[in-house]
């Protein structure tokens, strides 16, 4: 690992979590300049620390809001005196949507998702109990369906102006309900890099992503200006993710692009030959055991990112010419085998990784351990520091 980071790091206990203001300040350039004109809204789930969030808007001089992703955590950070709030996600949890309802009366911004009756059916009776008026953005399903494969997400069920249209209608007829705004998330373009691995597999997304990108476009402004027809006061029209901005920044329906993952790079988004982002955020682990002149043994490593299983779920080496996994052991909970390759390792070194998945690395570490230049410049909490576990 470079000396830089081993300099200014030395005196912190492993393992720990890093963060490179260097790096982060690259990427936020990076996210301006490809979303252009459009409006952001920082990802919280990719973030997970208040102080690095309010860097980050306090840099993003077209920040707009936040998108959150759990009922609690919305209320955490409004707590914290956030504000303009979307819910990624539908909740249904009763305790903490009064206690937003409540931040609402007093003038807080918070608009929650929707995309079934139910959905509806629960915040207009929380509503009307509390005398607020419920602003909701209408999740649209933008995955295309080519027949032998899914392509996308499985997540709103509004995925054609049929399925859209007796949705609208019965919207109409909640008082208390309010459409703000809507949102089309095209995960296959923004989430799937077309440089995995495999090479064939990616020649495939490449083409696959191509034609979904024409499918995305036609079918979200067709969409929107349905939902347009019946609530032309929406004031806000959300899509993207790290992996699109560029494309969704050309997207005139769009007004505003959801990014949390670029912001921090983690190593999934290697495989997106468009992006170039700088690794902002790892961690270390100390090098406890030397079993063999080849192998070195790590204290701990085991942080696996969600979703379906596979090797780009394990986290990667900050310098992966010189180390690899052993195929039996893989990342361990309690220990990591590395197998090391023209480099001298020894017992009591350090060796710096990367996540897979961007926030998921917050919920395995109190602190963000910072460095810009040569220089340690301080901790900063995450969610987990604050005493806070969300999902």
């Amino acid at each position: 690992m470079t000396t830089r980071f081993d300099h200014a790091f030395q005196e912190i206990e492993r393992p720990f979590a890093w963060i490179d203001f260097d790096a982060l300040d690259k990427n936020i350039a990076t996210v301006r300049n490809d979303c252009g004109e459009k409006n952001i809204r920082i990802a919280t789930k990719s973030i997970r620390s208040v102080e690095i969030l309010r860097y980050l808007y306090d840099n993003l001089p077209n920040a707009v809001g936040y998108m959150t992703f759990t009922a609690a955590e919305t209320l955490f950070l409004l707590q914290q005196h956030f504000d303009d709030v979307l819910l990624g996600y539908p909740v249904m949890e009763e305790e903490s949507v009064r206690k937003l309802l409540h931040f609402v009366k007093e003038g807080k911004t918070v608009t929650f998702m929707v995309d079934k009756e139910e959905h509806v059916t629960f915040l207009a009776r929380l509503g009307q109990e509390l005398g607020v008026r419920v602003q909701v953005c209408i999740d649209i399903n933008v995955s295309n369906d080519f027949k032998l494969l899914y392509f996308g997400t499985k997540r709103s069920s509004l995925y054609s102006l049929e399925t859209l249209t007796p949705f609208l209608k019965f919207i109409e007829q909640q008082p208390d309900i309010e459409v703000v705004g809507a949102m089309g998330y095209e995960a296959q373009i923004a989430g799937v890099g077309n440089r995995p691995v495999n090479a064939i597999k990616g020649r495939i997304i490449d083409v696959m992503q191509q034609q979904a990108k024409k499918q995305v476009t036609q079918f979200r402004r067709l969409a929107i200006a349905h939902i347009k027809a019946y609530f032309p006061k929406v004031r806000f029209i959300n899509g993207g993710g790290s992996g699109s901005m560029a494309y969704t920044a050309q997207q005139r329906e769009v007004t505003e692009i959801t990014v949390g993952s670029a912001f921090y790079a983690p190593a999934l988004f290697d495989q997106f030959t468009h992006l170039y982002l700088e690794k902002a955020a790892g961690f270390a682990l100390r090098v406890t055991r030397k079993p063999e002149k080849n192998i070195v043994v790590c204290h701990g490593g085991g942080y696996t990112a969600s979703g379906a299983i596979g090797a780009d779920r394990l986290p990667v080496f900050y310098e992966p010419t010189f180390f690899s996994y052993l195929s039996l052991e893989g990342a361990g909970e309690v220990q990591s085998p590395i197998k090391v390759k023209h480099k001298n390792i020894n017992v009591g070194d350090t060796l710096y990784f990367r996540h897979a998945k961007a926030g998921e690395l917050c919920e395995r570490f109190q602190k963000l351990h910072a460095i810009r230049g040569d220089k340690y410049v301080g901790s900063y909490n995450t969610y987990r520091g604050d005493g806070q576990c969300f999902l």
